[in-house]
C-alpha cells in the first residue's frame, strides 16, 4: 500500500525549504531543483507543485501572502476592541500587529526577503503584475484599517489626513523591511519595532495632564 502524504503539510514542507533557498540565492536564482533538494524530495515530487521557475516564483509569494495574511487574522481577533483599553496599550497592540510584516525573527525575514524580490521581478515580468498590485493594495488596506480603528477609538489627534497617514505609514513599512533585510547588524529588530512605536506616538492624542495646584 503506497504510503499516504498530507498535502498540506507536503505544501508547508515545500514552503519551507522554498523560503529558506530564496534568503540564500535569491528568488531569481532559486530553481526547482534547488528546492527539491532543500526539501529532500525528488524534482517530480515537486513538479506537482511547480511546472517551471516562474510558477515556483509567484507560489513562493502568494504563500507569503497567504501566510502573512493569517497571522495577521489572528492578531486582529487577539486585539478585540481597542477603544476598551488605555492608549499607550492601542498603540502598542496596533504596532505588534504592524510589525508582522518586518522582518523581526527568522520567519519573518524569510517572508520580507521573498517579498522584496518579488516585487524587484514584477518590475520587468507583467506576469507578475497583479499579484504585486495586489500585494501593495492589501497593504495599505491593512494600514488604512489599523488607522482608522486608533481614530475610532480616540488615540489619533483630531483632524489627521488618513489617507495621507496611511502612505506614510506604509512608506515606513516598506524602508524598515528594506533597511533590515540589507543591513540586519546596522537596523536591529527592537530599533524596527522602536521605530514604529515612536510614529505611532507622534500620531497619537497629546495625553491629558492632571491640573496642579498652586
Amino acid at each position: 500500500m503506497p504510503k499516504y502524504v498530507d498535502p498540506d503539510a507536503r505544501r508547508r514542507h515545500v514552503v519551507d525549504a522554498l523560503f529558506r533557498v530564496v534568503v540564500r540565492e535569491g528568488l531569481h536564482r532559486t530553481s526547482l531543483r534547488a528546492v527539491a533538494d532543500e526539501a529532500q524530495l525528488n524534482i517530480g515530487s515537486l513538479r506537482h507543485y511547480f511546472a517551471s521557475q516562474q510558477d515556483l516564483m509567484g507560489f513562493a509569494m502568494q504563500s507569503m501572502l497567504d501566510r502573512v495574511g493569517s497571522r495577521l487574522l489572528e492578531h486582529v481577533e487577539r486585539i478585540g476592541d481597542l477603544g476598551s483599553r488605555p492608549r499607550s496599550e492601542q498603540l502598542e497592540l496596533a504596532a505588534g500587529l504592524l510589525a508582522e510584516l518586518l522582518p523581526l525573527d527568522e520567519t519573518r525575514r524569510a517572508e520580507v526577503t521573498v517579498f522584496l524580490d518579488f516585487n524587484a521581478a514584477a518590475r520587468t515580468n507583467p506576469a507578475f503584475g497583479d499579484l504585486s498590485r495586489q500585494a501593495a493594495e492589501g497593504t495599505r488596506t491593512l494600514m488604512r484599517r489599523v488607522l482608522t480603528r486608533l481614530d475610532v477609538s480616540g488615540a489619533l489627534r483630531p483632524g489627521l489626513d488618513l489617507d495621507l497617514e496611511t502612505e506614510r505609514l506604509t512608506a515606513l513599512l516598506d524602508g524598515l523591511g528594506l533597511s533590515a533585510v540589507l543591513h540586519p547588524e546596522i537596523l536591529s529588530p527592537q530599533a524596527c519595532t522602536d521605530v514604529l512605536l515612536t510614529h505611532l506616538g507622534d500620531l497619537s492624542r497629546p495625553m491629558e495632564t492632571p491640573d496642579t495646584e498652586h
